[in-house]
């Protein structure tokens, strides 16, 4: 295998995937943000999805110099694809970063993207902009792929290497040199997609299922609320059928579950389908932010808390346990939720990027853990490790006597505090 690689993006996606390669040949690490590339070449990655020990063995021309691409021939787009605030897929990234590729693209290069996007756009939204920029043609000058990135943040198990790749090419020749190259890598094998919208298709439908699964036991977690019964009891008795699936109540956060569906009922809706299960599981994870804030505030009124100026403390402000990253957090609903009455809200996550909580937060009061006392309630949003070791007895210390605890991930039980309020999803 002979083709010059370069990595657009990195991120979470793209530097563990030029990292990979980078142990295997020479590798050009492309990213906009010169702070970025000033971190990686000092040996720090702050997603904290590559060791540093990974980043010193690993062979990788960093540059944030876009000229740089046209020594490639292989080119990986793997930036993010987020949505605006209508819930409308914004391909703001991805048609800059096909900008910058296409203007420095050349005759025989294959350019494969990663990001999640609808069924469709790689062939109908990103080539006509490499085409544009390069004045060449695809299919004739330079070639695409798609190879649908699952990077699962935070996971140490559940890696690159060792998860099964899906690739697709425009023609049988382009897919050959696709497979060939993220099979230098990918230990666990790749799949040949029938087409490059089978791809693109079959990494959104991944996410979009689990978000269904997640906003089911959501709903359940709701309708037994109301009726007094525990949703992890009904869980764990349930959980004794082989089939049952073991998906958990919670917030929906993060780059893929909570976004990835939104592409696929854009494009539904473009063609002339209105979706009904698919946005209806959107509705209800999109919700239980406020959800919990409803139960929350129901719980300290009970209490004889006076809600209004009542501190709550919250744990954790990442969207998932031991993983730094903030992206959509559905955390920060609640704190703005909680504010929205007048109550105060401190915050702790010992995880988390310090710099990146101040950008997000809003106003959220960013605490020690030490200097969460005294509080009217405490919510357990994250399921941290530092949180779980601490154990039960200083959350409970936390509170005032009589106060709140709201455990979002079931991590403790209600004997766990004695003369406290407990709830959990």
């Amino acid at each position: 295998m002979n083709r010059k690689i370069a990595v657009v993006g990195l991120g979470y996606v793209g530097l563990p995937l030029a990292v990979a390669f980078g142990k295997k040949t020479s590798i050009i690490g492309f990213d906009v943000k010169s702070s970025r590339i000033a971190e990686l070449k000092a040996g720090l990655d702050r997603t904290g999805e590559v060791s540093d020990e990974d980043l010193a063995s690993t062979s990788i021309d960093y540059t944030s110099d876009a000229a740089r691409l046209q020594e490639t021939d292989f080119i990986i787009i793997a930036v993010p694809t987020p949505i605006d605030k209508a819930h409308r897929p914004d391909l703001t990234p991805l048609v800059k970063a096909s900008m910058t590729v296409g203007q420095n693209l050349t005759s025989g290069a294959i350019v494969v993207y990663e990001s999640t996007v609808y069924p469709g756009a790689t062939e109908e939204d990103c080539v006509p902009v490499l085409e544009r920029e390069s004045g060449l043609v695809c299919g004739k000058d330079f070639f695409v792929g798609y190879s649908p990135e699952r990077i699962n943040p935070g996971d140490k198990v559940h890696r690159l290497e060792t998860v099964t790749k899906i690739v697709s090419g425009q023609t049988t020749e382009v897919l050959d040199v696709v497979a060939e190259v993220y099979g230098m890598v990918v230990t666990a094998g790749v799949h040949r997609a029938a087409s490059i919208k089978v791809a693109e298709a079959a990494k959104v439908i991944e996410n979009t299922q689990r978000d269904l699964n997640i906003a089911l036991v959501n709903e359940l977690s709701m309708i037994f609320g109301l009726m007094g019964i525990d949703t992890l009891d009904v869980l764990e008795a349930a959980g004794t059928k082989w089939n049952f699936l073991p998906f958990r109540p919670g917030l929906v956060g993060g780059h893929c579950i909570g976004v990835d569906p939104y592409y696929l009922t854009h494009k539904a809706e473009e063609i002339g389908y209105h979706p009904q299960v698919i946005l209806a599981g959107r509705r209800i994870n999109d919700g239980m932010a406020q959800y919990v804030v409803a139960q929350v505030l129901k719980m300290l009124i009970h209490a004889g808390t006076c809600t209004k100026e009542a501190r709550v403390g919250i744990l954790g402000l990442t969207f998932k346990e031991d993983c730094p990253d903030l992206r959509n957090s559905k955390v920060f609903d609640i704190v703005s939720g909680l504010k929205e009455y007048g109550l105060r809200v401190l915050a702790c996550d010992p995880v988390a990027d310090f710099d990146e909580i101040c950008a997000r937060a809003n106003g959220v009061t960013l605490s020690a853990e030490a200097d969460l006392q005294a509080l009217d309630a405490v919510i357990v949003a994250v399921a941290h490790r530092q949180f779980k070791d601490a154990g039960a007895k200083k959350i409970a210390a936390m509170v005032k006597p009589g106060g709140v605890i709201a455990d979002l991930k079931g991590v403790f039980a209600k004997e766990d505090f004695p003369g406290a309020s407990y709830w959990r999803l």
